[in-house]
């Protein structure tokens, strides 16, 4: 399974980025995906999560919620990661992530599989 994120870069207060990752080696529909993030001196956290499950809701960690939106495309194996109203806060190493198996709810724990990150930088 490989992973590839891009749209990285640095963006200003207030500004937008669209991360995207790009997957291969595995049946993309059939799985969660996940964005996470890691500030220096800091753990990673969550930033947003996109069921296979059409039907289930998208989930958000509360710090980007009304500014990020995640989406998929299964024809071209994607996941997106739309970021608007950015903040210095932002800042970060993006990382795009698949569980081990495929279906179900994955926790953070149990995403395996990860893409080389991007980092995003906000100025103020």
């Amino acid at each position: 399974v490989q992973l590839a994120e891009s749209g990285g870069g640095l963006a200003q207060a207030g500004g937008s980025l669209r991360l995207s990752c790009v997957v291969s080696g595995r049946t993309f529909r059939l799985y969660t995906m996940a964005w996470f993030r890691q500030a220096p001196g800091k753990e990673r956290e969550t930033v947003a999560a996109i069921s296979w499950d059409a039907g289930r809701p998208t989930t958000y960690a509360d710090s980007v919620k009304g500014r990020f939106t995640i989406s998929r495309d299964n024809t071209r194996n994607s996941v997106y990661l739309q970021m608007n109203s950015l903040k210095p806060e932002d800042t970060a190493v993006y990382y795009c992530a698949a569980p081990r198996s495929p279906y179900g709810s994955p926790a953070p724990q149990d995403y395996a599989y990860w893409g080389q990150g991007t980092q995003v930088t906000v100025s103020s």
